[in-house]
Order: structure tokens, then C-alpha cells, then sequence
């Protein structure tokens, strides 16, 4: 156990990833070094930033509490201290249950921990933050909360109303990152399509996108997490016209029965979102659509679900995921439906949409063959350089095995010609030597 070393052990999504390198960055400057070590904790104090989203994400938040409350218990480690989205939605549930963690904090008053340590909160650090992430690229938070309130989902009760961050505040803090060698940037948020309406009376994420995108030393530019209706379809046009502005989309549709679109409170219909997706293709050649499914909602129906299988099918998604649904307490759902469906009858039809995704998978990886794509390098391993494409966001998606033919540096960009392809991994080779990179 060492002094003035403090583990951060982050849990959840990309949105508490930035909430933890911004703790970490206001540790550092009050003295403290920072590690991330779930396996082998050095720090005497432990800090964990609980995800409370679904169940398995709940259910690995109280795991690892627990298992950090049993080194507090020894006496192992001084502090333990909860903070994130779990922590905020049971601030006082917890503290009975867990009596060896020394204090619990919401997702949005992680600066007390400052205080609690004798510390200070430093201001003109605001912007600043200690990644995580490979030095090249970023997670960028353009907003906190949402305002949709969907049927079956608890971030509008964790996270409460939409706010958006100003523009400025984002554009200062790219710059900041560029400036550290930053190259990447993954556009994040609960909700991308409502950003700006809170802050400026309509919608403006075309208008944020096309400032970042100004912006010397921004290479990439990925949106993450935008929602179909109402969507803001004038970032289609820069998008299509930016060359720094990645074709990729990451739009959670759900589901496609209008029935259970209704149950679901989605405030858009199947007609509109078959429409929806015709146009973001039409308007940006070669887009690759990322989305998440929900199978199994209350009320969901054989036929249903066999509407949704066909969605897959003919939407075509280049990336997709899908997941059982989960009752959380407090949803409108939880309130008003009754969770009939077996567990097993939902996982089967999440196995059934993903093994069609496969082929599709499949099929669009083996379309590249023979291309040439710009490849940003990640990691270097054994056999190959891994990296990504425009069209991959970090984690997520498939990867690109480069071979060892030539030397390359991770951070930096290549041509890379696309000489094989898996079903969610690509094999490339340099296309070119260019020197300097």
C-alpha cells in the first residue's frame, strides 16, 4: 500500500470514463499519483466509479465494491471510496449495505472527494484531464442526461435533464487535447441529436461538429449515442463534406414493431425509422450505422420480434449490438408492465438477431478486400499492428491486423490495403511508404 497513490477502478460507459481522467487530473495536481489496477491495488486509497445502467453492469459495480470492502475490512487499504451512477441512484440504500466503504457520491459531486481528502477543486483545470485512453485518441462528453425518458431505460432518473456543454468550453478543451498529442475524437453523449437545444434554443450539433472539425490537429471526428427522432439532419451534410468528420453513425434504434415502439415511448414509428435510415445513406455515401437493439421488452410477441429480425436483415447495419431487456426499477416499464418474458426466451432472440448480424458482418468486411483504407495504428502485438478505420470506433468494432513489413509508429495514420477479411476483423498491408508519418 502506497502513500499519496490513489486507484481509480472505472466501471460503466465512455461517459464515466471522462468523469474518472478528470478526478484523476485534479488528484495529480494536489500531489497524488494516479494508477488503474482492479487486479492488484498499490494506492491506499481506492476510488470506483460504479456504472447502475442494467442489471449485469449493477451486478459488477456491487462485485467489485464488495471485493475492495474486503481489503478495507483487512485494513489492506485506508480508503474506500464509491462515486458514479450506481452510487448516485442508491446514495441511501448503500451505506447500510456496505458499511467498509467511507463514503458514497453521486455522479455529478465527485469534487467533494477533493474535500473529503483535504484537497482543493482547481478551476482552471476544468478542462483538463489525465486519459486513459491511448494518447492519440479521446472520449469527448458533450452533454450530460436526457431528456427522451424511454419506457424501460433509468439514465433520465440517474443522470436527470439534458445539459448541454457550451461550445466554447469544447472547443477549448479539443484544443487542450490536441495540444497533447491528441489526434482522435470519439463525440459522446446520452443523447447527441437533442445537443444545443437547452443551452441555445435549437438544435446545433451540426454547428458543434463543424467547429471541432475546424479545429488544426482534429484527424477524426466519431459520433456516439444519437437518438432517431427529431433527429438533427444537417450534421448529415457535414458530415458528408468534412473529411476529418468520420461516415459513422452510432444510433440506437431499439426496435422496429410499432408496438413496441409505442410501449417503449420512442416517439417514432417504424415508417420513420425505415425513412430515417434511407436518408442518412442517401445523404452520406458509405456511412457505416452502428446500433443496439432491446429483445424481450414486456409485451413483445413472437411477431414482433420476427419484425425486428427483418429490420436486421433488410437495415443491413455495418455494426450492431443487442441485449435482453432488463426491468429497472423506477422506469416506467417496471411501473406498468409486467416482466413476462422467460430470460431464456430473450436471450434466444438476442443470440437469433446477432447470428444474422454475423453474416452481415461478414458480408461487409469482405466487400474491403482489395481497398485501400486510412488506418489509424492502436497497439502494437506480437504478430501485427492493430488498427482501425474511419468506420471503427475504439473497443467496439472490428480491428485491422496490419502486417510487420514495415515499421510503424502507433498514434499516426497509414494506407493500408485490405488483403483478407473475418467476420469482425480485417487484414491489411502498407499500400505505400510515406515518409515522415
Amino acid at each position: 500500500m502506497q502513500k499519496n497513490t490513489i486507484d481509480i477502478i472505472n466501471l460503466g460507459c465512455s461517459k464515466n470514463l471522462v468523469d474518472s481522467e478528470m478526478l484523476s487530473r485534479q488528484l495529480e495536481a494536489n500531489g497524488y499519483k494516479v494508477v488503474h489496477d482492479p487486479e492488484n491495488p498499490k494506492g491506499s486509497v481506492v476510488i470506483v466509479n460504479t456504472c447502475g445502467f442494467i442489471g449485469d453492469a449493477k451486478e459488477e459495480s456491487i462485485d467489485t465494491i464488495l471485493q475492495f470492502g474486503e481489503l478495507r475490512r483487512k485494513h489492506k487499504i485506508d480508503k474506500l471510496l464509491v462515486m458514479g451512477c450506481l452510487s448516485g441512484r442508491y446514495i441511501k440504500e448503500l451505506p447500510a449495505e456496505i458499511p467498509e466503504v467511507d463514503r458514497f457520491y453521486g455522479k455529478f459531486n465527485w469534487k467533494d472527494i477533493l474535500t473529503d481528502l483535504g484537497k482543493s477543486y482547481e478551476p482552471k483545470l476544468a478542462l483538463e484531464r489525465t486519459l486513459t485512453t491511448p494518447s492519440h485518441y479521446a472520449y469527448l462528453k458533450i452533454s450530460e442526461g436526457c431528456n427522451r425518458c424511454c419506457s424501460y431505460c433509468a439514465i433520465p432518473i440517474i443522470t436527470g435533464h439534458h445539459q448541454s456543454r457550451p461550445m466554447e468550453d469544447l472547443e477549448n478543451e479539443v484544443r487542450w487535447l490536441v495540444s497533447k498529442g491528441v489526434k482522435e475524437f470519439q463525440v459522446i453523449a446520452q443523447d447527441l441529436s437533442y445537443y444545443g437545444m437547452d443551452l441555445y434554443h435549437s438544435l446545433k450539433l451540426a454547428e458543434l461538429v463543424e467547429r471541432l472539425s475546424d479545429i488544426k490537429g482534429v484527424e477524426w471526428l466519431r459520433l456516439h449515442y444519437a437518438y432517431p427522432a427529431k433527429f438533427p439532419f444537417d450534421v448529415l451534410k457535414v458530415m458528408r463534406e468534412r473529411d476529418n468528420v468520420c461516415k459513422y453513425l452510432d444510433i440506437a434504434f431499439q426496435h422496429i414493431s410499432d408496438n413496441i415502439l409505442e410501449k417503449m415511448h420512442r416517439h417514432v414509428t417504424s415508417q420513420e425509422t425505415y425513412d430515417l435510415i434511407a436518408k442518412i445513406r442517401e445523404e452520406v455515401p458509405g456511412i457505416h450505422l452502428r446500433t443496439t437493439l432491446l429483445a424481450g421488452h414486456p409485451g413483445e410477441t413472437e411477431a414482433d420480434f420476427e419484425q425486428l429480425l427483418e429490420f436486421v436483415r433488410k437495415s443491413r447495419f455495418e455494426r450492431m449490438g443487442a441485449f435482453p431487456y432488463s426491468e429497472e426499477e423506477g422506469t416506467y416499464s417496471a411501473q406498468h408492465y409486467k416482466d413476462e418474458i422467460p430470460f431464456d426466451v430473450k436471450q434466444e432472440r438476442v443470440d437469433r438477431l446477432m447470428a444474422e448480424q454475423l453474416e452481415i458482418s461478414r458480408e461487409v468486411n469482405q466487400r474491403k478486400v482489395g481497398e485501400v483504407l486510412r488506418v489509424v495504428v492502436d497497439r502494437e502485438e506480437l504478430d501485427f499492428y492493430v488498427g482501425r478505420t474511419e468506420f471503427d470506433s475504439p473497443e467496439v468494432d472490428p480491428e485491422v491486423l496490419i502486417s510487420k513489413e514495415n515499421v510503424l509508429k502507433i498514434g499516426n495514420f497509414y494506407p493500408i490495403r485490405i488483403s483478407g477479411a473475418e467476420d469482425y476483423d480485417l487484414y491489411g498491408t502498407l499500400a505505400e511508404w510515406n515518409k515522415g508519418q
